[in-house]
């Protein structure tokens, strides 16, 4: 891992990109995951594998009415395990070798170190996310039988007050996650590789994605849309598009800071 162990004195610069290089950095993500795949694949796994055993404890506890809520939610913490991610990309890019134990240290070692705090932040966002559910769904559907998922779906497709239940819904979650995008979107990667207190990082990811908005929201309606494709094979997709995007990610935080 980069970077020296003295906290940064001097913020980052912030450097302008286009729609283009988000593409780039797409491909390359794609590039990197292809040229490790096993490391992609034991990262998306660990998701795809959590995001399992939360369904079947909602269906268990016979809560399943949350699983739509608790699945589009459950990838906000991705940024966590796509610092394995951050640190094999950087490798690949440095010609350095992809050796397991050093990767899963520099996992292991966030929990030391600034990014440790970036978790109350993504953490307290996913708590505000499942809060205003329950609230909205105590406001929309209070009356309403949910005994299943296809009680759910019903409801909230066929109805007025689920409908409006579903609008409301996707503003506010809307509002929330790019909110999260800003925040951890450079932030994340920082942290990760030089030594700034997170408080600058989370500034200079906002900074980023002001300076770059429409390159920036680009990529964000992007990893939106590829994570509720993976979402629909019951979280499989995650095992290849939580990778790409990660690895994505470092490449394109490394074209808008230097």
């Amino acid at each position: 891992m980069t970077g020296s162990t003295a906290t940064a004195t001097q913020p980052p610069k912030i450097n302008h990109i286009g729609v283009d290089d988000v593409f780039l950095s797409l491909r390359e993500g794609w590039s990197d995951f292809t040229r490790a795949p096993i490391i992609g694949l034991f990262f998306g796994g660990f998701y795809a594998v959590g995001g399992l055993i939360i369904l079947a404890a909602l269906n268990y506890f016979d809560q399943t009415w949350m699983i739509f809520p608790v699945a589009i939610g459950f990838p906000l913490i991705g940024p966590f395990v796509a610092a394995g991610l951050y640190e094999t990309s950087r490798r690949l890019s440095a010609g350095e070798p992809i050796i397991w134990k050093e990767i899963l240290s520099v996992v292991f070692s966030q929990r030391e170190r600034e990014m440790g705090w970036m978790a109350f932040v993504v953490l307290f966002i996913f708590w505000i996310w499942m809060y205003q559910i329950r609230l909205l769904t105590a406001l929309f559907l209070g009356s309403q039988s949910m005994s299943s998922i296809e009680a759910f779906t019903d409801v909230i497709t066929s109805t007025s007050d689920g409908l409006a239940y579903l609008a409301t819904g996707t503003i506010v979650g809307g509002v929330l996650a790019l909110v999260l995008f800003s925040t951890t979107v450079i932030s994340m990667p920082l942290l990760m590789e030089r030594s700034y207190d997170f408080v600058t990082a989370l500034v200079t990811s906002i900074r980023a994605v002001i300076t770059n908005l429409v390159p920036m929201l680009t990529f964000g309606f992007i990893v939106t849309v590829l994570a509720f494709i993976a979402l629909v094979p019951f979280f499989l997709g995650l095992l290849i598009v939580l990778p790409v995007l990660g690895h994505a990610t470092w490449h394109l935080y490394k074209k808008v800071i230097s």
